[in-house]
Parts: C-alpha cells; structure tokens; sequence
C-alpha cells in the first residue's frame, strides 16, 4: 500500500509550480487532504512580508500538532532558504528542511531524510509537473530572482539575481502541457518584463510572446508581474497586435508620488509610469490590475492622498493593497520615521474601499456585453449555478461569474470556452447566460 501524501503551497503562483514540480517527484505516494493520516506532510513557505511568515509557520505548527508520530515533517520554499540556519535549530518540530533549489529533488530528501540546500534556485528544465486545480489551465515560471533594488523587497537576498529559463525551455513545457489537453496559460516571474535581460537579450518578453503564438493548441494567454522600468511601449504593442495573449496587464506600481517612488527605489516616475499605464489602457478590451504599498517609511500624508486619489480615478480594473512590512535586510528597513501602525492600517483601510469600489465599477462594464468564459464547475453559492470566469481573467485572482442560464442545448462541458452573456451584477458576481461555443 502507498504512502500517503499531505502538501500544502503558501504564496505566490510561483511557489504553486514548484510544488507541482515535488508532486511530480511524489506520484508514488496517495494524496490526502487530512494531515493526521498523512506519512510525509511538505509546507512550501512564502517569506515575503510578516503576514506570509506567519501563515507559514502557524502552517506549520498546525500540522505538526495532529500529525502522526512516525510521519515525516519538511518546511520547504522561501521562508525555510531566507532563514535555513536560525529555523534548523529553532523548529525541532521539523524533521527535513529544503529551500528554493531542490524541489526536483525532494524524493531523494524523503529517501535519505536529509535537509538539504542547493546554492542555486530551481529553474524548471524538463522536470514533470502535476498540475493542480485546473484541466485546461497551468502557469508557467519564467524566470528567478530579480534584479530590481526596491526598497521594500526582500526576495533578491534569498533568491539572488535574475535568473532566466532559457526560452526553448519554456516552449518544450507548454508543448508538453498542450499535448495533455491545457490550452490556457499564466506567465509569470518576479520581474516578466526583465524575461531574458541576464542573457542581454533586452526584448525577452517580446521573443517569448512571438514563439508561444506558433505553438499549434495554445489558445489563451497572459502575463503576470510586469515591472515599470523593464516595460516598454514595444513590448504593450506587440501584446496589443497579438492574437493569442489578452490585453491584460498585471504592473504593480506600489506608488504615484515622484517622491515616494524614488524613496522606494523604483527606478521609475510618475510620468513614465502614467506613459505606460495610458498605453495599456488605450487598447481594447484592456485589463489593468495594480498594487499600491501603504505605510512605506517618509510617506507623508500628502503622498497617501495623492495615490488614493490616482487609485480612484484612474480607471483599474483590480486594485491589490498591501501594508508596508518592515523587512529586515532591505533598504527601507534602516530608514527613520517609520509610519505608525494605527496610521497604516487606517490608510490601507480607506485604500481598500477604493479597491472595492473600482471593482465593482469595472464589473458593471460588463453588463450587457458578450465575453468569452470557461466553466470551472459547480458554484459554492448553490447548486443551480455554475462557477466560470473570464477568458482574459486569472485564475483565483480576478474573480468568480455565475453562469444560471443557457441558451444551446448541449451539455455544459467544465474546462471548455464559451460565449457568453453578462446580464447582471449580484453583489460582486456577475451572471451570465452561456449564448454558443466560443
């Protein structure tokens, strides 16, 4: 009988490929959802800010609480590589430790229950993923590390520099991937917009979108994390010509104000900034998602207000809010005049409500309109709706639309496209009826 296996991901989509890759590595073993009946538990950490932390290791904990005496306990990802030499004597609860560079290597650990930590990031290079969550949609990891120097940024101490995979691998990954029935894709990276830099290949990016497009069965994709100082105007044209990436921009700005933009060493203004954001918001059928930091030290009021007010009326379609956590090893963790937590909390209150608000606004455009959308399944809500989304959406990010009406007869199949039509807005769901096949 096969061991039995319980793996959890904390974080970003990135840290989701990589636990598909030890998946991969696992199939021997039976997933279970109940870590109690688990033989081998795996927590792949984020350890971007404080709140991340903290899911991470109170994750932990949990698990090792109700776990069984003879199972096996690894703290695996960012968290574990940032602090690998204070957690290996600290979390006695912990039985293997690994960090970003050894997730296609995580049976061997298993087999030899041994911590181990490669000096080099994982890049993926022909590695089998099992992907979870979805039968038609997978992310695809482009690139480690960063060569960005912002100011409130931990990643590049523990991820080091940009790190590119090389391009035909990406291709081999995806090809792979369409030959299993995907056909939908997220690209994503710390920095996108730097895809290939490392290799002084200044348009990486573009060369990427221009060879995914020849791919035969590949039919939706979009790029996540786009950095202001590495996007060009050539690079949103050639998103605007292609005909196979949406229209969609996901660019975290994390500030307008000239000032604030130059404390958070962001290598970017506010007029190149906006040059960018009206370049992406001219082309049709355009989705611009952000996020903004509040609370960074020397924000001055007067900076809160000024990017409150750009959030409100610029025109996004999604707004991300994050409170500004004091990292210790970055550059902002050594200014002075730190912003009172009662003071950021209210910020990132009053911002939120804006965030809410340009959704909704966003979501009522669509009203009366016909999109393309995928059937995920049954909804939660009840038993009469089904849960879909947006073609150009991401997925678990963007949203949820509830499909309670058809005009066709076939059957409804999940994981299939769809034309579709937005009748209304119910609360912060869209209803649709599905109109034909897309």
């Amino acid at each position: 009988m096969s061991k039995k296996l319980h793996i959890v991901s904390l974080g970003c989509t990135k840290n989701l490929v990589d636990t598909e890759v030890m998946l991969g590595r696992l199939q021997n073993y039976t997933m279970t959802d109940d870590g109690t009946d688990a033989d081998v538990i795996i927590v792949n950490t984020c350890g971007f800010i404080d709140a991340a932390k903290q899911e991470s290791l109170n994750t932990v904990f949990n698990l090792n609480a109700g776990r069984k005496k003879e199972s096996v306990l690894v703290m695996a990802g960012c968290l574990s590589e940032r602090y690998k030499d204070d957690l290996a004597k600290e979390l006695t609860e912990v039985d293997i430790f690994t960090g970003v560079g050894d997730y296609d290597k995580i049976d061997e650990l298993l087999a030899l229950k041994q911590s181990r930590f490669s000096p080099e990031v994982y890049l993926i290079d022909g590695a089998e993923r099992v992907v979870t969550g979805s039968t038609y949609h997978a992310y695809i990891k482009l690139s480690e590390g960063c060569n960005q120097q912002c100011s409130f940024c931990a990643i590049p101490s523990f991820k080091g520099k940009l790190n590119s995979r090389d391009l035909e691998s990406v291709v081999r990954e995806v090809e792979g991937l369409v030959a299993k029935g995907y056909y939908d894709f997220s690209f994503v990276s710390q920095d996108s917009s730097s895809y290939l830099r490392d290799q002084n290949i200044p348009d990486g990016l573009i060369h990427l979108i221009k060879r995914i497009e020849l791919i035969d069965g590949v039919k939706s994709a979009r790029i996540l994390y786009l950095y202001p100082s590495t996007t060009t105007l050539k690079l949103i044209k050639t998103i605007g010509d292609s005909k196979l990436f949406h229209n969609y921009f996901d660019m975290p700005i994390q500030h307008i104000n000239d000032d604030m933009l130059r404390i958070m060493k962001r290598g970017f203004g506010k007029e190149k900034t906006l040059e960018l954001l009206n370049a992406m918001k001219a082309l049709p059928n355009a989705f611009i998602r952000t996020s903004f930091i509040v609370g960074h030290p020397l924000e001055t009021e007067a900076m809160f207000d000024e990017m409150a007010e750009f959030a409100a009326s610029f025109g996004f379609d999604r707004l991300n809010v994050f409170s500004y956590s004091d990292e210790e090893g970055t550059s902002a963790y050594t200014l002075g005049d730190k912003i009172p937590t009662k003071v950021i909390n209210a910020r990132a209150k009053k911002l939120g409500k804006i965030a809410s608000k340009i959704e909704i606004e966003s979501l009522q455009k669509l009203v009366g309109t016909e999109i393309s959308l995928v059937i995920d399944g049954e909804s939660d809500e009840h038993e009469f709706l089904l849960s879909a989304r947006a073609l150009n959406w991401t997925p678990d990010v963007d949203g949820e639309i509830y499909v309670n009406d058809r005009e066709i007869d076939n059957e409804l199949t999940y994981g299939k496209m769809y034309r579709a039509r937005i009748s209304e807005l119910s609360g912060t769901h869209l209803l649709a009826t599905i109109t034909g096949d897309a």
